[in-house]
């Protein structure tokens, strides 16, 4: 299945539109797969850096205690038993 694409317009500096074909013609690429790659990993950066800030702002609503440690450890020990090492396997 081919993903519909849409042509669009952006106005962009002259200096900036130099520098987007100097290196995408160093990485081999036209100036619209390089763009295209471009606005991907930065819309991608932005999705993941809104999700860092959702975790440490929860962990700054709700910080994990020494006492909520020592109870993961105590529940995994249950669940998941003693485990038997054999230093011959490392």
């Amino acid at each position: 299945m081919r993903k519909r694409t849409k042509v669009i317009q952006v106005p962009i500096q002259e200096y900036l539109l130099g520098r987007l074909d100097e290196v995408s013609r160093e990485r081999g690429q036209s100036r619209a797969a390089f763009i295209r790659e471009a606005c991907a990993h930065y819309v991608t950066s932005l999705r993941e850096a809104e999700l860092d800030r959702q975790y440490v702002e929860g962990y700054k609503r709700f910080p994990e205690s020494t006492e909520d440690a020592e109870w993961r450890t105590r529940l995994a020990a249950e669940v998941w038993g003693e485990e038997e090492w054999d230093e011959g396997e490392l």
